[in-house]
């Protein structure tokens, strides 16, 4: 059971690695708050049969916690993508790389037991997001950077929210109600900002959609729930930088991405960081908040 696991969770870095290469694809030919309304529209009429299927899924749509979630996940990806609109798809990817260490220090001051070791990991991450966002080379601008850090602040808000779900009736349930929920809450907002979308796009654009929607939003989501509920969760969170080496690697070889000096030593900083906050957890107890997906991802 534990190697489906471990299946389920790398398959869910792969598809969040995707949402960023995916994004910038689209966003050449429309506003990133439409982009995030249709990739979470597509999301939505995928997870439609899962959160209608049983009574008790009917029943997450009238939990205040759920729905909070839900809105908090979606105004986190409406701003991790309009930043992305002003950074490449590396930097955005190698920031990514901060969660863990967000969670790290979100979990200590929520009385959890961090070790030393996770924070010399904190401190190296957060001293390379430092690095990446005082020195982006061309890569992005204050905005862009500025944007990409919040929307992490955000989902770990989800996160934290989360914590108080009920327990879901089936695996695909809270995931999919989530969707939903964030669709009903991106809608607005996108229409205030931009109007209605522009739906005559190139297919190339709709293929980038439709990935983010299956893939890096919907799957990736239910694969990391269901691996993380499997394994331990300093296991399952070296899984969590599978999506910046990934998003990073394309930006990178397919987007052209100039990989600068500031760029690859704060994104190796993040990416060592992580791996020591998630490593020095070993000995802790598993606890919810470090079991719970970190999304962002892209």
């Amino acid at each position: 059971m534990k190697r489906l696991a471990f299946i389920a969770l790398a398959l869910a870095g792969v598809f969040w690695g995707l949402g960023f290469p995916l994004g910038k694809l689209v966003l050449r030919e429309t506003d990133a708050a439409h982009m995030v309304l249709l990739r979470f529209a597509v999301a939505a009429v995928v997870a439609l049969p899962f959160a209608l299927a049983r009574a008790e899924c009917r029943a997450l749509f009238a939990s205040p916690v759920v729905l909070l979630g839900g809105v908090l996940y979606g105004v986190a990806f409406l701003v991790q993508f309009e930043g992305l609109a002003y950074v490449s798809v590396t930097l955005a990817a190698l920031l990514v790389g901060a969660m863990p260490a967000l969670i790290a220090i979100s979990a200590r001051l929520l009385g959890e037991r961090v070790s030393r070791a996770s924070w010399v990991g904190v401190a190296a991450a957060t001293l390379g997001a430092a690095c990446i966002a005082g020195r982006p080379d061309g890569a992005g601008s204050p905005l862009g950077v500025a944007l990409s850090l919040i929307a992490l602040f955000i989902f770990l808000a989800w996160l934290i929210v989360l914590r108080r779900a009920p327990k879901p009736p089936t695996p695909m349930a809270i995931p999919a109600v989530t969707v939903i929920v964030a669709t009903a809450a991106i809608l607005p907002i996108a229409l205030v900002m931009h109007g209605p979308p522009d739906l005559d796009l190139s297919p190339g654009a709709w293929a980038g959609i439709i990935g983010q929607g299956v893939f890096a939003t919907l799957l990736a989501t239910a694969a990391w729930q269901f691996g993380a509920a499997r394994v331990g969760a300093a296991s399952a969170g070296v899984f969590i930088n599978i999506e910046p080496l990934m998003g990073a690697t394309l930006g990178v070889a397919l987007f052209g991405d100039h990989l600068t000096l500031a760029l690859a030593v704060g994104g190796l900083l993040i990416i060592a960081g992580s791996f020591a906050v998630v490593l020095g957890e070993r000995g802790a107890k598993p606890s919810d908040l470090a079991a719970t997906p970190p999304p962002t991802p892209g």
